[in-house]
């Protein structure tokens, strides 16, 4: 059994201390990319790591300082990462990783890699990776309420409805009988120009109705309905659901048909 190419010629420990080096860094970049920061000095850390990998090579311990230094700088640097204004793109981050996946490949070929072929190949993955990761793990954007615009939006009237109410002597009890969240932005008595929002049991205005959660509308025995203005999805558009009774209050005189 042959043991597998190693045109560097490292010793075992000083592999594996690298290897744990650039999987640190990567984990970095890729927890700061989770809070939306992309590397700038960061990127420094790719030639320290290169230059550690190059000093048993070439046999010049000077090139180990300078390495661990930009690796220092790298990490503890205050303009280490930026906050990006938008998510990166992926397509150059592709190109870089599939040239070191194709460098890498030939390190087991039957003509093995030269020293540059394996350098370069270690290159095109940590780049490649480091770059494609913001744009993996970029977050999302937190949901905008919806707000006092959409009352003058048009709106969306489901032929299934995704609400459903009930009066009591409370007022009207709206319930999101759909099996996902919905945005609401507000509601107001039939009839009225009026704008509410909806509030919980606390009193404190909602933004989301979840799936089976029933809420209070307060109206008075003269109220005759609600429009509540919601939305399924953050990126729908605004849908009105309209409902229509006869109030309590004149309950005695209705005619039934």
């Amino acid at each position: 059994m042959t043991d597998p190419p190693n045109p560097l010629g490292l010793g075992t420990p000083f592999a594996l201390m690298l290897v744990l080096l650039a999987v640190y860094w990567l984990l970095r970049v890729g927890r700061e990319a989770r809070a939306g920061f992309v590397p700038r000095v960061a990127w420094w850390g790719v030639p320290g790591l290169l230059l550690l990998l190059l000093t048993p090579v070439l046999d010049v311990p000077a090139l180990f300082g300078v390495g661990a230094g930009l690796l220092l700088l790298s990490e503890f640097w205050p303009g280490a990462y930026v906050r990006a204004r938008q998510r990166p793109g992926w397509a150059w981050p592709l190109v870089a990783l599939v040239v070191g996946i194709a460098l890498t490949l030939g390190v087991t070929a039957p003509t093995p890699l030269t020293r540059v072929g394996v350098i370069s190949a270690l290159a095109g993955l940590l780049v490649g990776t480091a770059g494609i990761l913001p744009a993996l793990l970029w977050p999302r954007p937190a949901p905008r309420p919806l707000g006092f615009e959409t009352r003058w939006k048009a709106a969306v009237t489901p032929d299934f409805p995704d609400l459903s109410v009930s009066v009591s002597p409370r007022g009207a009890h709206l319930k999101n009988v759909s099996s996902r969240p919905l945005q609401v932005a507000g509601w107001a008595p039939a009839g009225i120009n009026a704008w509410y929002r909806v509030r919980g049991d606390d009193g404190r205005a909602l933004n989301l109705l979840r799936a089976g959660q029933v809420v209070l509308l307060p109206l008075d025995d003269q109220a005759s309905g609600v429009r509540v203005w919601y939305a399924p999805q953050p990126t729908a558009a605004p849908h009105l659901f309209r409902a229509d009774w006869t109030p309590p209050a004149r309950a005695g005189g209705r005619v039934l048909n």
